[in-house]
């Protein structure tokens, strides 16, 4: 069955500010000091580097830290070995890098252009997956509950909607244990 194969995948949702991150360090802490921490951020304004420095000095120091969002076949075959668990934060911020990689002008997207985006992340979740279950460690991942508001205005910000949604699920049906965190208090769902 797939989902035991994928046993070692913890995933870690929730709202803005819910808590998600902390909770998932915690978890990843629970696993040795031995922690590979994906940080898939980029700083690419002050507001962002602010929030990238809050969570360095957040996480344990001694964890090694790697800064991608994508291609994680590659990155991660290598540097997992040695490690008691992988702690990637966070997959919004991941899909959000893959689509704007992709498209530049999503007022002027047409359907084909929508579906290879959307195609893109899922190139890069299907190798996130497929290196958890080859790794042998677990895989936390963190990412956010996006679709509990209203149907966003703009023509992008629904489509990164429906591609968050739509990898949550993914992401949640291969996962052995799922957590959704509500003002700080992770509720374990799977």
């Amino acid at each position: 069955m797939e989902n035991e194969a994928l046993s070692s995948i913890i995933l870690v949702t929730g709202g803005a500010r819910s808590g998600k991150s902390t909770h998932a360090e915690k978890l990843a802490k629970e696993y040795g000091k031995d922690v590979l921490y994906v940080a898939t951020a980029i700083a690419f304004d002050d507001e962002m580097k602010l929030r990238i420095k809050k969570h360095q000095e957040q996480r344990p120091s001694n964890w090694e830290t790697a800064e991608a969002y994508k291609d994680m076949d590659i990155l991660l075959e290598d540097k997992c070995r040695n490690k008691t668990a992988v702690l990637l934060d966070c997959i919004t911020v991941m899909i959000t890098n893959i689509m704007f990689e992709v498209c530049t002008d999503f007022d002027k997207m047409v359907n084909e252009d929508m579906i290879a985006v959307e195609e893109a992340v899922n190139i890069q979740m299907n190798k996130l997956i497929a290196v958890a279950k080859n790794s042998g460690i677990p895989f936390i991942l963190v990412t956010n509950e996006i679709g509990m508001g209203i149907v966003p205005d703009n023509k992008s910000s629904r489509l990164f909607r429906d591609i968050q949604g739509r990898v949550n699920q993914k992401l949640a049906s291969v996962a052995k244990d799922v957590y959704l965190c509500v003002s700080g208090i992770p509720v374990k769902i799977k």
